[in-house]
């Protein structure tokens, strides 16, 4: 039986440094690939698979993307404000933690999305959380079907799709997609400060509570203005 959050947390708060010039006046979540927001492939597939409510993150050019995220109907929307301080990917769930309820909820960054228009990847997620041995999962890119991505891998996938780092071996064979499912108690009394999700995820490895799926998909990573040229070219040939 499949667990079908209704809940998903976009975040959307970063500086895009590697990005610049093109984030010097705006959001690196408000660039376009194919004549689309990077953020909006991820919130159309997420509202496609039944979200009902999004929680976004904002801090950098935040009122432009507030307006932009405004446009979406048919789902609430809720705004965690950082504008006073940039929290990181940590920090910002342990703010937004009460807006996120107490069911598990997709959380996705906006720099990343797959090759095909379509729910797929989310609905493997769903399938695939198992609240009784996981308390998060993760959505994994095999790094040699991608695009845009030059690191050495994140993750090794072990019996029962158990994670380990890379560690010091010179390369992984899977990358983190930037797509997750989350039991968002993890954050329960967590500090809203600056800190990377990293740390909780480095608990749940030690206790056998951190999950892998691989997505089924070409990926596309958008980390830099190369990348989201390359990005640009591929979706225009290949995108759905």
């Amino acid at each position: 039986m499949s667990v079908r959050p209704d809940t998903a947390m976009i975040l959307s708060a970063g500086l895009g440094t590697r990005m610049r010039p093109l984030t010097q006046t705006t959001a690196k979540p408000l660039l376009k690939v194919a004549d689309k927001a990077l953020m909006d492939y991820l919130i159309e597939a997420l509202i496609e698979a039944g979200i009902r409510r999004l929680v976004a993150n904002v801090h950098w050019c935040a009122d432009q993307v507030e307006a932009h995220l405004a446009r979406f109907s048919g789902i609430e929307l809720i705004i965690s404000d950082e504008r006073e301080q940039l929290l990181e990917t940590g920090g910002g769930l342990a703010k937004a933690r009460p807006f996120l309820g107490q069911a598990p909820i997709f959380v996705v960054n906006t720099d990343a999305f797959w090759g095909r228009a379509d729910t797929q990847p989310l609905h493997r997620l769903m399938q695939a959380f198992d609240p009784e041995n996981m308390d998060e999962l993760l959505l994994l890119a095999d790094t040699g079907r991608s695009l845009g991505y030059c690191g050495a891998g994140d993750f090794f996938l072990g019996e029962q799709a158990g994670l380990s780092r890379r560690g010091a071996a010179p390369s992984a064979p899977y990358a983190y997609a930037g797509v997750r499912m989350i039991k968002p108690q993890l954050y329960d009394n967590l500090p809203a400060e600056p800190f990377s999700a990293n740390q909780v995820w480095t608990r749940l490895i030690a206790e056998d509570r951190l999950r892998g799926v691989v997505l089924d998909d070409f990926w596309l990573h958008v980390g830099d203005p190369e990348a989201l040229k390359d990005a640009e070219m591929w979706m225009r040939c290949h995108g759905a």
